[in-house]
């Protein structure tokens, strides 16, 4: 297969007239500048190495729009917590891949090509097990299938219900495993993974430091952290002062000084870190999983992008709660949040430079970390996840082709995606996902039936 871009964004820097030959095995066999296309080769006017959505809780979508009501007292994300595990007690397994191609759809129509789906949702209402132990995972697979995007599949352990091993309340128990029952579901997915698309990886989600305990931690690193290790950490104040008098330290501090945080692991928000963490865990190398949208939603607060920035930080973008996925929105909603906190402007990039392009370059390397993907940029042997945008819709047009990206982050939506490939699949078509119809269709059978269940 062959992609002929007007321009492409490789090794960093715009070249005009691309050639980009992808392989039947989906990787990225050779590019060339300047050459004459078959008469089969799909065109375009702008590529970009597409983005990893790090980090997705696809059956919340089906959320979106219900939680914006003030109650009596202070909201916040613990009433939006509660409201949650009120919803997914009616989610069927129908629902739930019906929910997630519909997620799946709208992320490749964003601009995202992969997605790291941290699935904590395993077992029946109250607790009751599948007779299939992978069941609701095997619902995500066939999700990903469907869509076509490329698929980190992340099995969360959660088996306590708060900080020092408090019991599972009802609206958990469809989350709970022992260590054992984690060691099997995990075995069961390895052979899972032999019938899905062969850019699917499988890592492990250690829920938080409230949901599991140290030694439980230890042992689930130990025999399955050699893939992606994904965690939720520091996310809310509450969170930091339950596990600061359960095991003496702050989350990000206690992770640190305890578990071989390297690489392959990703803290997802790390809302509240003092400024020794922040430095602490730039350095390990690990990447910050920020999702601005759902963290602004829930009121958590704003990451320390900046200094995390300076210290030579990795991270990546996710759509976590997806009650908006927008590619571009979160990029923006990053900077933004750091332009209020510090009352000033153009503020994650290192030194000078666009800062449109390094949140999309930041993004796409360290999304592509983050679920252990051969992703993240424009070059041979890599996958062929490849976005492209349209330079003459109305929200580019005026721009000069080093202020695309810019527009691209902050002056446009979505909208300006026309294609999209995941590992070679071109999934996304004039700015339509090419099973759209289908899926939607799934979908609003879905929500009707459970509309009627909520109404109940």
């Amino acid at each position: 297969m062959q992609i002929f871009s007007a321009r492409a964004l490789v090794e960093d820097t715009w070249q005009k007239d691309v050639l980009v030959e992808v392989g039947e095995t989906g990787l990225i066999e050779r590019i060339a500048v300047e050459e004459e296309p078959s008469s089969d080769a799909v065109k375009v006017d702008s590529l970009l190495p597409a983005i990893a959505n790090l980090h997705s809780h696809s059956f919340q979508r089906a959320m979106a729009g219900m939680t914006e009501y003030r109650a009596k007292g202070q909201d916040s994300f613990w009433t939006w917590r509660t409201l949650m595990y009120q919803f997914l007690e009616h989610l069927t397994p129908e629902h739930i891949e019906a929910i997630a191609g519909q997620v799946f759809v709208e992320m490749l129509e964003a601009g995202y090509a992969s997605v790291g789906e941290f699935h904590y949702v395993h077992h029946q209402p109250g607790g009751t097990h599948y007779a299939s132990q992978t069941e609701l995972s095997d619902r995500i697979f066939a999700a990903a299938d469907q869509t076509g995007i490329g698929l980190a599949h992340l099995p969360v352990l959660y088996s306590y219900g708060g900080a020092g091993k408090q019991e599972l309340v009802e609206g958990q128990t469809r989350f709970g495993h022992s260590v054992d029952q984690f060691a099997q579901l995990m075995e069961a997915l390895q052979s899972r993974l032999l019938e899905a698309n062969p850019d699917t990886t499988l890592g492990i989600a250690p829920h938080s430091l409230r949901a599991t305990s140290p030694d439980e931690l230890a042992q689930v690193t130990a025999s399955f952290g050699n893939g992606p290790v994904h965690i939720h950490i520091a996310e809310q104040p509450k969170e930091v002062a339950d596990i600061s008098d359960w095991l003496g330290a702050r989350p990000v501090e206690w992770l640190l000084d305890h578990e071989n945080v390297a690489s392959n692991w990703c803290l997802i928000h790390a809302t509240h870190m003092t400024e020794t963490e922040t430095v602490d865990f730039a350095t390990t190398g690990a990447v910050a999983g920020l999702c601005p949208i759902t963290e602004s939603n829930l009121g958590d607060g704003i990451f320390n992008g900046t200094d995390f920035l300076a210290a030579g930080g990795a991270f990546g973008v996710g759509s976590d709660s997806n009650v908006r996925i927008s590619l571009s929105e979160e990029l923006r909603t990053l900077e933004y949040s750091q332009r209020l906190r510090d009352i000033s402007r153009n503020l994650m990039v290192p030194g000078e430079g666009s800062v449109g392009h390094s949140l999309y370059k930041r993004a796409a390397e360290g999304g592509a970390q983050a679920l252990s993907r051969n992703a993240g940029g424009i070059a041979v042997g890599k996958l062929a996840d490849l976005t492209a945008i349209n330079s003459n819709h109305p929200y580019l047009c005026a721009l000069s082709e080093d202020q695309l990206i810019n527009g691209f982050c902050f002056a446009a939506d979505d909208s300006v995606v026309t294609d999209v490939w995941s590992a070679g699949r071109h999934m996304v078509k004039a700015g339509r996902h090419v099973h759209r119809d289908a899926v939607f269709s799934n979908y609003r059978t879905a929500m009707n039936d459970l509309k009627s269940k909520l109404a109940a």
